[in-house]
């Protein structure tokens, strides 16, 4: 298949799958909320439990919610361990325990407190120079990873990736797709931030898609994988290369030929 083809057909995935309501795809809870604030937490909790199937996923998140009260932005700005640890207790997401969940709600807390909005903190590391978002992911995952030391807690840490790691950060690229894209399926809310300088967030099933089409030489799942998919995807569309992951993500789950 040639590039014309290739992108003639991730056209036509993406013109299908941006439909609303299409997939069971986590990013739907997001769109049930009105207020940013609430968008961004819920966005970014989503993101980093995205691990595992879709079905539970929704279930857990749907879960925690409740929690909350449906109200993500109050719970943590107004969040205490001692408070609010009997509101957690019992709650957890395979490795990740209750207490995984009292440590980020207690690093949210502190991040909020301190730059009002998760797009303040984001946005204090990024640059309209840097090539991509990769040192401004670095500088926002490393602050929610400070306020929790990884010998007290290792699990934490596997929520919020960081690139310093080499690994993809898939579900940190995910949680700037929804941030910084805007269609049906993507909220857009951060428009300071180029959708040109977005990593894809590579998981098992765009890998192996990815792999299927010969758009990526690479054969190590990592964050330099990650990186020559993107720049393969520029070459369809140079300046919202990531569009196509949602497409080629469900197109992977669902077991569809491409």
């Amino acid at each position: 298949m040639n590039n014309s083809e290739l992108k003639e057909k991730l056209e036509a995935h993406y013109l299908n799958y941006r439909q609303k309501f299409s997939s069971k795809d986590p990013v739907w809870i997001l769109h049930r909320f009105t207020d940013e604030k609430d968008i961004e937490l819920i966005g970014l909790i989503t993101a980093a439990y995205a691990y595992g199937s879709v079905d539970q996923i929704n279930r857990f998140i749907n879960e925690l919610l409740l929690k909350t009260g449906n109200k993500p932005y109050e719970f943590t700005i107004n969040f205490s361990k001692r408070k609010d640890k009997k509101h957690l207790s019992g709650l957890y997401y395979r490795f990740n325990s209750h207490f995984d969940l009292l440590d980020m709600f207690s690093s949210l807390n502190k991040v909020i407190v301190k730059h009002g909005s998760l797009k303040n903190l984001f946005l204090s590391h990024y640059e309209a120079a840097h090539t991509n978002i990769i040192p401004a992911l670095s500088g926002f995952t490393n602050e929610l990873n400070k306020n929790i030391p990884k010998n007290d807690n290792r699990y934490y840490h596997y929520l919020f990736s960081n690139p310093v790691n080499k690994s993809t950060c898939k579900r940190m690229n995910l949680f700037l797709r929804w941030m910084v894209r805007k269609d049906n399926v993507d909220l857009g809310l951060w428009n300071e931030v180029d959708t040109s300088k977005l990593i894809m967030p590579v998981d098992t099933h765009i890998a192996r898609i990815s792999k299927k089409l010969k758009l990526v030489n690479r054969k190590s799942i990592d964050l330099k994988f990650a990186m020559e998919l993107t720049n393969k995807l520029k070459e369809f569309d140079p300046f919202d290369p990531v569009k196509y992951d949602f497409a080629l993500c469900h197109i992977g789950i669902d077991k569809k030929e491409f």
